[in-house]
Parts: C-alpha cells; structure tokens; sequence
C-alpha cells in the first residue's frame, strides 16, 4: 500500500465512517498508459516508488441514504480534491444501507 492509498483509506474512513471500504490499486493494470506516466512525472524525477495513478473504491455509508449517486461520488471526489491532482483515474461505487 503506497502513500496516497494510505491517504485516501484514511480520509473517506474519517468523512465517512464506512461500513465497507475496498481500495484497489488498479495501476499494475495500466503500466503502459499515459496516466502511469504522468503520475510519475507529478512525483518528480528519480521517482522508484509504488505508481498509484488508478484506483477502484467500493464505499458504503449511512451518510450517503437519501442521497442520490452523483451527489455521493461528488461528496467523495470534493473529499480526494487534492489527491486527484496525481490521480489519473477513479473507478467509484457508493452505496448506501442495504444496497449492494
């Protein structure tokens, strides 16, 4: 798990006090896409750690019943702003209580 997983688990674990949280760090899946290289130029050169520049989440929570799915995903992409900014691609389901 690499510095800006770590980051995103803990920050939607403290918004939203999921009753599920899967993280997956889909980047091996895409070594040869621009979006690799683009995170490794964003993390300046001599850069040799983990490339995290897609990720899956599966994010359930009370705090999203009610609301509807594009307001979730905008709940959760204003909570990651600043990750995104070397994120090159987010695959997001939200779920609310008793939706799977």
């Amino acid at each position: 798990m690499g510095p800006i997983e770590i980051e995103i688990r803990g920050k939607l674990q403290a918004a939203f006090e999921p009753f599920l949280l899967e993280i997956v760090n889909d980047s091996s899946r895409h070594s040869g896409h621009a979006g690799a290289k683009e995170f490794a130029d964003k993390m300046g050169e001599g850069f040799d750690g983990i490339v995290e520049s897609h990720f899956s989440i599966k994010i359930g929570s009370a705090k999203f019943d009610g609301v509807g799915r594009l307001a979730r995903q905008r709940m959760v992409m204003d909570l990651l702003k600043d990750e995104m900014k070397v994120v090159h691609a987010l695959a997001l389901k939200t779920l609310a209580i008793g939706e799977s």
